[in-house]
């Protein structure tokens, strides 16, 4: 399902890579992230190709609420006590420095994205001991914060914590026009990196640099992202006549919803899950009932969801890709908070790129390990990694393929075979292999997408097995992936 960013915005389309080419700097990934570095590098005097698999800002950017905004969670009080208070104040300042960044650079540019300033508020309807812990780590790392009551919002809320000097604003907009002077291949996937070349179906990229700004590496090794880090997937309705609210909230009980107002439209969010775990589907559903009890006379005008990597320390993955391979950066692991990382990973790239030395740098390197952040997810992590894998070479098949009803998919077993059936509604079969691509992983039917979905690493593919999202680089199938009705 599209977002409410794709209509009516379109950005020119741009040439597949077709022969080989040089540049300073080569960078993977046309969405923010990617078209940030690449513009504040050619502003630096660079020469930079940006190589995107489908088309400009297709990807996570699409599907972004697009809040910018220092505001992430319930982080700062965990930070300081996993990180110790200088690491944590680098990880404030930096993203408080990126919501005036975006604001500078739309001003300087003049570009129409609709940004607006707007404050941001984290919100409990149980009880308030987390708000007021994270209020006092926030103050104590200097970032805008105070305690306060949402009483805008259609429940009573237990307490409230405010970040003033937020931002919102269309990122469809915004990357229109900060990538018109960029050099961009679209439909160009880079197939393999090797050195310092990139190899895609047409031709290559030749660059002393290399950014990995594609949402998740594709590189196993070096980096080992795919053992650091996982995938979770949430969920956006974009309803109008509903009530307007002041500033952007976010809930952080369990099964805690956003809200964001976009124009004449709110946007409600929710329903977060790791990718590769939704058998029971009923995402949207559960918006939809909360639409109708708070806002009855509200109309759904737009649904989708997003993907987000979540590092198992908590903090984005933004710097030297591996020891091993010096000339390679990355800027993954942005949580739900990647409009905002992506502008601080796009100038402690330039930074790094250019031989200047950066100050956020040290909390944000991907050279780290920390033990006593990780170890929780890690566990986790790796307790699902050896059950996918497990389930694909020794696990059955719970149903027969006879026995899959229409609108409905899964692992079944059929003509003495496991593999992945989706009947859909007009009876027809769409068969598939169930062992992802990437690192072998079984995957699993997300009913709310109709998508085939890998709990290890998030890769994701249609119903057809066509590659959606990686890290995995191909598609899954079978001889026959489809099927008339019987």
């Amino acid at each position: 399902m599209d977002s409410i960013w794709t209509n009516g915005v379109s950005i020119p389309p741009r040439p597949v890579l077709a022969g080989d080419v040089k540049a300073d700097a080569a960078v993977i990934g046309a969405g923010i992230a990617g078209c940030l570095t690449a513009y504040y590098l050619q502003r630096e005097g660079l020469s930079v190709a940006v190589l995107e698999a489908g088309r400009i800002g297709a990807g996570q950017t699409a599907g972004t609420t697009a809040k910018i905004t220092s505001q992430h969670g319930l982080i700062y009080d965990r930070l300081i006590t996993q990180l110790g208070p200088e690491l944590a104040r680098l990880y404030a300042r930096a993203n408080q420095q990126a919501v005036g960044q975006y604001e500078m650079l739309i001003a300087e540019e003049g570009i129409d994205c609709d940004f607006a300033g707007t404050c941001a508020y984290l919100y409990t309807t149980v009880s308030p001991g987390a708000i007021q812990r994270e209020w006092s780590a926030a103050a104590q790392l200097g970032l805008p914060a105070r305690l306060t009551t949402a009483a805008a919002l259609p429940f009573p809320a237990a307490a409230a914590l405010r970040f003033d000097r937020q931002a919102r604003f269309h990122p469809l907009k915004f990357l229109r026009a900060i990538a018109k002077g960029l050099t961009v291949y679209e439909n160009t996937p880079v197939l393999r990196a090797e050195g310092h070349t990139l190899v895609t179906p047409r031709g290559t990229v030749t660059a002393k640099k290399i950014v990995f700004a594609c949402h998740y590496p594709f590189v196993n090794f070096p980096g080992l992202f795919f053992a650091r880090m996982h995938q979770e997937r949430s969920y956006v309705l974009a309803l109008e006549h509903a009530q307007a609210l002041d500033g952007m909230y976010y809930g952080i009980d369990p099964g805690g919803l956003s809200f964001r107002q976009a124009g004449e439209l709110l946007l409600l969010g929710g329903g977060a899950h790791r990718t590769g775990e939704n058998a029971a589907g009923g995402r949207y559903e559960r918006l939809r009932r909360a639409a109708r009890t708070w806002w009855p006379g509200s109309r759904e005008v737009g649904a989708w969801s997003a993907q987000d990597c979540i590092p198992v320390d908590g903090v984005p993955f933004i710097g030297p890709f591996a020891a091993s391979r010096p000339d390679w950066y990355a800027a993954t692991g942005f949580q739900k908070w990647g409009m905002t990382t992506s502008m601080a990973a796009a100038h402690i790239l330039t930074d790094l790129i250019l031989g200047r030395e950066n100050e956020y740098a040290p909390v944000f390197t991907p050279r780290r390990f920390r033990l006593r952040a990780s170890l929780g997810n890690l566990t986790r992590d790796a307790r699902v990694t050896a059950g996918g894998l497990l389930r694909c070479a020794f696990g059955t098949a719970r149903d027969s393929a006879d026995e899959m009803p229409a609108g409905h998919g899964g692992v079944v077993e059929a003509d003495g075979k496991k593999m992945g059936l989706y009947r859909d509604r007009q009876g027809r079969d769409h068969r598939v292999g169930v062992k992802c691509p990437h690192l072998g992983c079984q995957l699993a039917w997300d009913p709310d997408e109709k998508t085939w979905d890998c709990p290890c690493h998030g890769s994701r593919f249609d119903a057809d097995g066509r590659l959606l999202s990686g890290p995995a680089q191909s598609g899954i199938g079978l001889e026959e992936k489809s099927s008339p009705p019987s």
